[in-house]
């Protein structure tokens, strides 16, 4: 049996998962563009083309030279040809003239300004401005956006949609990307039924398998479900060692605490390793990670509420990990809207609700049902309070951090 700290910091289990996640980074995949959206990128992305590629219009209006332009703002100029969105004609324009143009297309030759057409009249193949517009108004420069060789993303960055669309722009068909990690999910116990079917006394309905399979595909993932591990070490042992040959994690849900049925957390000390176990934090205290076969695994506690703090910050920060996200999850800050007395030294998270105000304050109300089994009040919340470790009382308009779900 390997040694491992128990009943650490939160702060040394964030390090302990970062730093074995570094270690089992997956490899990277090209894919096509329509197929990157969500995932992160593994490869700088270097641009072969200035943006936008040529010197084109903001609006749609009549391209002309500024220096022809009156003082008076009222300016006579020969209309000699229009230039639409599209192939370039090639047009030039000389003094005096000027040319009808729409929004993108590319500026004719000899012109630097844009007038928009609301400001003109035209008589003939006259235009008359009437307002004069600024030198090189609504005229957009080429290279003014990227420059050829600029690294417009950067490897560790998640592809948003604005992302995959520069990546589009600058003439790119695929992406090279971080591979998502395969996760098989367990629930256990003896006293789970599947929604749906009948409960005898003393049973519970499976409520976690849903919770932890939700919460992996909202991060992009793709789980598969095993069947819920019964209480027998022997059947327990064998499921997981099979997972653990064939997937990048294997999550449970229970069975990881000191209980006579805890068989989870003797198997992994003497058929794998375990990183830790126990973290001073409250719900999720009996958290379990190690390894197991190829898999690493996470063992979260049972019941719902420690579900869905300890994949929302460890579990969660598991799978960045290993995809190589470089790029922080955004924090957030809001201000307390009733008062809570935080009663024990373990770092905290609470359930609670945010509320945006009209004076651009973002405020939180903590849910007083915060016992870990409370599936009710996280389902009536939408963040999670972080409360740090010390006995403490927080006033309304305390300033907390908030990790929405």
């Amino acid at each position: 049996m390997n040694e491992f700290p128990t009943r650490i910091a939160f702060e040394q289990a964030r390090s302990i998962v970062e730093s074995v996640a570094a270690g089992r980074q997956l490899p990277s995949e090209g894919l096509a563009l329509p197929r990157a959206h969500g995932r992160v990128l593994a490869q700088d992305a270097i641009t072969a083309i200035p943006l936008p590629p040529f010197d084109n219009s903001a609006m749609d209006g009549y391209a002309l030279r500024h220096a022809d332009l009156g003082s008076d703002g009222d300016t006579a100029l020969r209309l000699v040809g229009e230039q639409f969105a599209g192939l370039s004609l090639d047009l030039r324009i000389g003094p005096g003239q000027c040319s009808r143009i729409t929004t993108g297309a590319p500026m004719p030759q000899g012109a630097d300004t844009v007038v928009m057409k609301e400001n003109t009249r035209i008589d003939g193949d006259t235009v008359r401005v009437l307002i004069a517009p600024k030198p090189g108004a609504h005229v957009r420069r080429a290279g003014e956006d990227t420059k050829i060789g600029d690294r417009v993303l950067q490897a560790g960055q998640p592809l948003t949609p604005s992302r995959i669309a520069l990546a589009a722009s600058i003439g790119m068909a695929a992406l090279e990307v971080a591979q998502r990690p395969t996760v098989a999910v367990f629930t256990t116990g003896d006293e789970l039924v599947e929604p749906g079917l009948p409960l005898r006394p003393g049973q519970i309905y499976n409520s976690n398998r849903e919770l932890l399979m939700g919460l992996l595909r909202a991060d992009g993932l793709e789980p598969t479900a095993w069947p819920t591990l019964p209480d027998d070490p022997a059947r327990i042992e064998s499921m997981l060692r099979d997972a653990a040959q064939a997937f990048d994690i294997v999550i449970t849900c229970g069975a990881v605490s000191a209980g006579e049925k805890d068989f989870i957390p003797t198997l992994l000390q003497s058929q794998g390793r375990v990183h830790f176990w126990k973290v001073r934090m409250r719900p999720g205290m009996p958290l379990l990670f190690g390894e197991l076969e190829r898999a690493l695994f996470l063992g979260l506690p049972g019941n719902p509420v420690s579900v869905l703090a300890t994949y929302l910050t460890l579990g969660r920060m598991l799978v960045d990990g290993l995809q190589g996200r470089g790029e922080p999850r955004p924090r957030f800050f809001a201000r307390l809207s009733a008062p809570w007395h935080k009663a024990h030294e373990r770092l905290e998270f609470l359930r609670g609700r945010l509320q945006s105000a009209s004076d651009g304050i973002l405020h939180v109300q903590p849910n007083p049902a915060d016992g870990s089994h409370r599936m009710r009040a996280a389902a009536d919340s939408d963040a999670l309070i972080v409360l740090p470790e010390r006995v403490a009382d927080y006033a309304v308009g305390g300033v907390v951090e908030v990790l929405p779900y």
